[in-house]
């Protein structure tokens, strides 16, 4: 009866020992991935203009023309705009550098009926062009003599005040002294850096798509001890991705199964042996 128990319980341990091992190989994956959170402001306007720099801490250096039209001190991120309504916000890309602005000023003059749309301060210039910040001069050095780039601006937020709600126009035209009260319809594209973001996804799943096909390891693939002699009827590389979540529970249901039979296998063995004793005792009476 010890050795039967002593089966019976290793034949338990081992049925559980496989079934946690089960539960541990065939966990849907997909619920252990996090989803991609891209968290993007709302982009109400977008266009390219030219963009040169100012500073104008009331000093009267380097042009400056008194202090900002916001009435908030000259600081870095303040912009100034020949049209949109002072406290609008947003952010200028240039060669892949990102840097956020809001409009505090009133500007370019004359430069705008030229086509030079935004005067950045001259910190954030400096910062996208590679130069530095010359406090004594106000002037940007070591950019190679920068003074306008292309620019792609974005406008995530509207100022409440007068000016115009829509992509910038020249200081001459006035439109900085008018309540514009039909803002421009957002555009219903996605920003040029979440696409960019978003095809370097699209390659690299093509990619691994291109190379299971071509028999590739589509990953690691956990299998028990219990279950190796029988949970892949096929070669790793050789089953499509789709297939291995259909092979992975049919491994469960085996193994399940495989368990009960071992548990049960055993008890008919515990069994046999007991009645054999019993069958032996009355002949050695007789």
């Amino acid at each position: 009866m010890r050795s039967f128990a002593l089966l019976a319980a290793t034949a338990g341990t081992l049925a559980l020992g496989s079934g946690a091992t089960v539960l541990a190989d065939t966990g849907d994956d997909s619920a252990k991935k996090t989803a991609k959170a891209t968290t993007t402001q709302k982009v109400l306007l977008k266009g390219k203009t030219t963009a040169s720099y100012f500073w104008d801490d009331g000093s009267g250096r380097a042009g400056d023309t008194g202090l900002p039209a916001s009435g908030k001190p000259m600081q870095k991120g303040m912009a100034a705009s020949p049209s949109w309504p002072l406290l609008t916000e947003g952010y200028v890309i240039y060669n892949g550098k990102k840097a956020p602005f809001f409009v505090g000023d009133r500007g370019p003059g004359n430069p705008s009926n030229r086509g030079i749309m935004l005067d950045l301060d001259a910190k954030t210039f400096a910062d996208l062009t590679g130069g530095k910040f010359n406090p004594r001069t106000l002037m940007v050095d070591g950019n190679g003599g920068k003074g306008h780039i292309k620019v792609e601006y974005v406008i995530t937020k509207w100022g409440d005040g007068l000016g115009l709600k829509n992509h910038p126009v020249a200081f001459s035209t006035g439109a900085y002294k008018r309540m514009d009260r039909n803002p421009a319809t957002p555009p219903p594209t996605v920003l040029a850096e979440d696409e960019a973001e978003e095809k370097a996804e699209e390659k690299k799943k093509a990619k691994d798509e291109k190379s299971l096909a071509q028999g590739g390891k589509p990953g690691p693939v956990r299998v028990s001890p219990v279950k190796a002699g029988f949970a892949h009827t096929q070669p790793v590389a050789e089953r499509k991705p789709a297939e291995t979540t259909e092979a992975a529970a049919t491994g469960t249901e085996r193994s399940g199964l495989t368990g009960a039979a071992v548990v049960g296998g055993v008890a008919l063995l515990g069994g046999g042996l007991v009645l054999g004793r019993e069958r032996i005792r009355r002949l050695v009476r007789r």
